[in-house]
């Protein structure tokens, strides 16, 4: 059935968007844990890797290709599974997907946390790449739809604020307990975490997506496969239609495209860059991460949601595009160990080109639509981050070797910041829409309504 967006006579006074964030609670707080659990790890990866496959050495140009042929694969398979997860969001509910994603996570580091040879970091990569296929941006982009759910368009710039400020936060979390915990201990608290959240939403969060019951109980095996598949083929088409026939949709899928391949170009090969420049260790990595996520923190809870009303979310997006091009080149023209500290305040700014992203991708999207443009977009960025690898591995490999041909390990991040000159470019011709209109749905496309904004309305 189609989605009826309402608007329920909300009071204009501060409180209001308060209670309007009250849905989010059950959502946030266990994914703020599985953020935590992921990120407590991120730090003691680099030296684990390297340990393993580069015994006693400071650099290994075979962790930077394994990374990178790991975000290939990741990116080819994440073309068709991200959107393919934003629709089916939309159909099956937001509940049982984000089941999926979060679960996902747990199997990698269990490994880690068991043995940390050579043969099982090789099988962590394998798993982990399956992984990242199924729980990469998927996460986001179904928590943002479930937000879209139950919060008005007015405060939905402020509730996406919110999901990214609280990364941010988990962010910095999980970075105190990497830099305080014992390493043997990373793998086997972060595991625990992992578990605690599926268990978490499965019993206390609620679904916003009731879905039409199936009528085709009689049909055979092979029929079954068929209808799902032509629906599959006509949802994703659908997709590319919304986003196709929307000047703002389409100039933020630009911006995002050339934004992700620069900015997970760098991610994919920072640590080692700085591990291998400046012998940075577990300590250093925590320290630079727990400070652009407090910095985040407060940009992102504090800040967005007041300057936004006053400025919009393309001026917001602009400036974070601006900060993310100085970001790429003071880290890669580095020329002292504190350079990267003062490069990584930067991320205070850049940090807002997500929530200011999803929400023009919001604004510009109708209720029932809101998965598909989100899973569509993902999946664009999704395929810029398939092709950075491409050229961030061996261009890193090669500068940070004995044989680079001049003296500058950081070239390869100067490079990727021309991306996010051209994200900016595209970010400054967006026009970004209001609310569009509710279409007649196709009843084969739309397959859901949300129910807590109908409970919200009917107390």
């Amino acid at each position: 059935m189609a989605v009826e967006k309402r608007n329920c006579g909300r009071g204009g006074g501060g409180g209001g968007g308060w209670r309007e964030l009250r849905p989010l609670v059950q959502l946030l707080l266990p994914l703020c844990v599985h953020w935590i659990a992921e990120e407590m790890t991120v730090s003691v990866l680099v030296d684990v890797t390297t340990s393993a496959l580069c015994p006693g050495q400071s650099t290994c140009s075979q962790a930077v290709y394994i990374n990178g042929i790991q975000q290939t694969v990741v990116g080819v398979f994440k073309m068709v599974v991200l959107p393919l997860l934003g629709q089916l969001a939309d159909e099956c509910g937001r509940k049982p997907m984000l089941l999926l994603t979060l679960s996902t996570t747990i199997f990698p580091f269990a490994l880690l946390a068991m043995n940390q040879s050579k043969e099982f970091v090789y099988a962590y990569y394998a798993i982990r790449t399956v992984s990242y296929i199924i729980s990469q941006g998927s996460i986001f982009c179904i928590s943002v739809a479930y937000a879209a759910d139950v919060i008005e368009d007015s405060k939905r710039a402020a509730a996406f604020s919110w999901i990214t400020g609280l990364f941010s936060a988990s962010h910095v979390l999980g970075n105190v307990l990497a830099r305080f915990l014992p390493e043997k201990y990373i793998f086997h608290v972060s595991i625990a975490l992992l578990i605690l959240c599926p268990v978490y939403i499965q019993l206390f969060l609620r679904e916003t997506v009731k879905s039409t019951p199936k009528q085709d109980q009689e049909s055979s095996t092979l029929g079954k496969i068929a209808k799902v598949l032509h629906k599959r083929y006509t949802s994703m088409r659908n997709a590319a239609t919304i986003v196709a026939s929307s000047p703002a949709l389409r100039g933020i899928s630009l911006v995002s495209f050339f934004y992700e391949l620069g900015m997970s170009g760098i991610s994919s090969v920072l640590l080692y860059y700085l591990k291998a420049a400046f012998g940075y260790n577990k300590n250093q990595f925590s320290e630079i991460l727990m400070m652009v996520g407090i910095g985040s923190i407060v940009s992102q809870v504090v800040v967005l949601p007041l300057v936004i009303p006053l400025v919009g979310e393309k001026v917001i997006l602009c400036a974070a595009l601006l900060s993310s091009i100085a970001y790429a080149l003071l880290y890669g023209f580095a020329w002292a160990p504190w350079v990267p500290y003062l490069s990584a305040s930067f991320g205070v700014i850049y940090i807002l080109v997500k929530p200011s992203t999803y929400a023009i991708i919001s604004k510009a999207s109708t209720s029932a639509d809101q998965g598909k443009a989100q899973g569509f977009i993902a999946g664009v960025q999704s395929i810029a981050s398939l092709l950075s690898p491409l050229a961030m591995s061996p261009l890193t490999s090669w500068f940070i070797s004995k044989s680079a041909p001049f003296d500058c390990k950081g070239f390869s991040i100067v490079c990727a910041s021309i991306c996010m000159v051209i994200a900016l470019c595209y970010a400054c011709m967006l026009k970004p829409e209001e609310s569009p209109r509710q279409d007649t749905p196709d009843p084969e496309d739309n397959l859901e309504a949300p129910l807590l904004r109908d409970a919200q309305c009917s107390s």
